[in-house]
């Protein structure tokens, strides 16, 4: 069993990082939702030892990393509540050990890789840094055909993960000297080496910018499509994590694509309110699909509006 101290110091870390993940989680049934603090955490443990190096020599942070991993994979003894709650948490719900590898992986990959060639490349890690957290998402809330949950779980996290890289650019460049944007894409839209890094905004990297958020909305539809497939009691929660992320694309699109030059954040009465929306759709209607094409910034498919209009992309 999972400690009550172990817990709060679980959702503490939850609640300070966790910006727009924290409002979905609340309303997660208990079974889950303590479960997802710990998780939570523990994917912040790992993230921090590379996202907060502080010229952290490499292979210090590899050796971090390992360490970490040990103590997930219940190899090690846990060093800390958050990885002894993970472990408790791991075992009770069999999340499975490779998920957890290639999460560890991908922040292995984040030590000293800047950036990325081809958006298959973006995919390989974020099969770890996302789609293997939807992965293990999953496993907690336990649904009845995980086979049939488990793909629209992984489009949802790489959704998640390719929002937060359009909305970061300018934290991720400043902070981390990293930049998600493959260059196959700012390359098929012109924009030259060096101009991310520069901040210097114009069409060619605000069309970048509508590629890779239409990539996103696209694994949006296909995450949503399989929340039916997750317990009742944790359907809302999932979309609403959906619909919230998504916002962010409607503050991208607001500040004419420039991301370069801002960083699209939203606030509280915004969340608020889109909980409300929500959770208010969500008593008349309890079809995922049908609230999230009604509440979401994402356009369905029939949309063609000059906001909304499509842009090419490079085949998945």
């Amino acid at each position: 069993m999972v400690e009550r101290d172990h817990i709060a110091r679980s959702k503490a870390i939850h609640r300070r990082t966790g910006r727009t993940f924290y409002y979905a989680t609340r309303l997660l049934p208990g079974r889950v939702r303590e479960a997802t603090y710990v998780l939570y955490a523990f994917f912040r443990i790992a993230d921090e030892v590379v996202d907060d190096a502080d010229g952290t020599p490499p292979e210090q942070q590899r050796r971090e990393l390992e360490s970490i991993r040990a103590q997930a994979l219940g190899r090690a003894e846990p060093d800390g509540p958050v990885l002894e709650a993970f472990q408790v948490v791991t075992e009770r719900h069999g999340i499975d050990d490779e998920d957890v590898e290639t999460f560890v992986d991908a922040m292995v990959t984040d030590i000293e890789t800047r950036r990325y060639e081809t958006y298959a490349e973006l995919e390989s890690y974020m099969n770890g840094s996302a789609a293997a957290v939807g992965r293990m998402m999953t496993a907690v809330m336990e649904p009845e055909d995980p086979d049939a949950a488990l793909p629209h779980a992984t489009a949802l996290g790489e959704a998640f993960q390719l929002t937060n890289f359009v909305r970061d650019v300018r934290e991720d460049v400043i902070e981390r000297d990293r930049i998600y944007l493959p260059r196959e894409t700012l390359a098929a839209c012109g924009v030259a080496d060096g101009r991310i890094e520069r901040f210097e905004m114009n069409e060619d990297v605000a069309r970048a910018i509508r590629v890779e958020l239409t990539r996103a909305e696209s694994l949006y539809r296909e995450g949503v499509a399989g929340i039916k497939y997750l317990p009742r009691d944790c359907q809302l929660p999932v979309l609403l994590a959906a619909v919230l992320y998504a916002e962010h694309h409607r503050l991208i699109r607001r500040c004419g694509y420039d991301v370069l030059n801002n960083e699209p954040e939203l606030g509280t009465l915004r969340k608020l309110w889109l909980v409300a929306l929500v959770r208010w759709h969500w008593q008349w209607n309890s079809d995922p699909e049908a609230v999230f094409d009604r509440v979401s910034a994402v356009p369905d498919r029939t949309s063609r509006t000059t906001e909304h209009h499509h842009e090419s992309l490079p085949t998945r």
